[in-house]
């Protein structure tokens, strides 16, 4: 069975990541205490039939913060018990914070009368940080709409897809001028290749044109950048799986992450699909 714990700052889209497992057909709960999800999960172990293979379980501060100062060792108790378990952590920068709330009208679960909105979101951040520390997966919506967060969920936990335990591998383009993602494990920058984007009849192109390929196929450096990433991740991947680690996020960047981004993902994509045991997605963050 696969349980995918959901924890996060308050805003952040928590409930719509359970929203979309829930879709999926998971067994969803939120707002657990965390006192309760060891015999939750035992119910749905032992009870026959087994309706449910897999589960979701949200969890915030709200949760109980003596039972989160001990959230590390029920997670090796529920590993212990044979579940497949997952930690992913959904975080957001303040500023996209108070733009929900406020667009929401609604109250921060560490706010009072004499607590700024502010402090709260701050304050919060220092209670579950060491939950972060321990997330498999540290997702940032802050550039992720409704249906960008549900569709990153999707290909993360390999909704529609082999349930192999393998490695779940995303690679993103990205522009630098809109700035780099936060929650990377890699970070390359390929400014330094030709850019189509001074090429007239390129410019309102991108990456996945056949005229924008042919322009960077032509390039040796282009080539020799992709045989470099590939070279590279090739032999770090699996030191990340040696080390049980089910979740890898590799960003690629240009200037604008509309050409030589999105050309160099899709190729290491294409490469790294080829072998078993893993699950790669794509994404391209300007050309969403």
């Amino acid at each position: 069975m696969r349980l995918f714990i959901i924890s996060g700052l308050s805003g952040s889209g928590k409930t719509i990541a359970l929203h979309a497992l829930e879709d999926a057909g998971f067994y969803c709960m939120d707002n657990l205490h965390l006192g309760l999800v060891s015999g939750v999960e035992r119910e749905l172990l032992n009870t026959e039939p087994h309706l449910y293979e897999d589960a979701a379980i949200g969890i915030d501060v709200r949760s109980g913060l003596e039972k989160l100062s001990k959230l590390d060792r029920i997670i090796a108790e529920m590993r212990g018990m044979g579940v497949d378990l997952h930690l992913i952590f959904l975080k957001a920068d303040n500023e996209t914070l108070l733009r929900r709330f406020s667009e929401t009208r609604r109250k921060h679960p560490l706010s009072r009368d004499d607590t700024p909105l502010l402090d709260a979101i701050e304050r919060e951040q220092q209670l579950l940080s060491h939950v972060a520390d321990m997330a498999d997966l540290v997702i940032d919506t802050t550039p992720l709409n409704v249906h960008q967060l549900t569709q990153l969920i999707r290909e993360r936990t390999g909704m529609g897809k082999d349930k192999s335990k393998g490695l779940s591998l995303l690679i993103q383009s990205f522009g630098f001028k809109m700035g780099a993602p936060l929650d990377s494990d890699f970070v390359f920058d390929v400014r330094c290749l030709p850019n189509p984007h001074w090429e007239p009849p390129l410019r309102k192109l991108t990456g996945h044109d056949h005229e924008v390929i042919e322009f960077l196929r032509r390039h040796e450096s282009v080539e020799q950048m992709h045989q470099s990433l590939k070279d590279f991740l090739s032999q770090w991947i699996p030191v990340f799986e040696k080390e049980n680690r089910r979740y890898v996020t590799v960003s690629v960047g240009c200037t604008g992450g509309q050409h030589r981004s999105v050309y160099l993902v899709e190729r290491l994509a294409d490469h790294f699909r080829k072998l078993r045991g893993h699950v790669v997605t794509t994404r391209h963050r300007e050309l969403s």
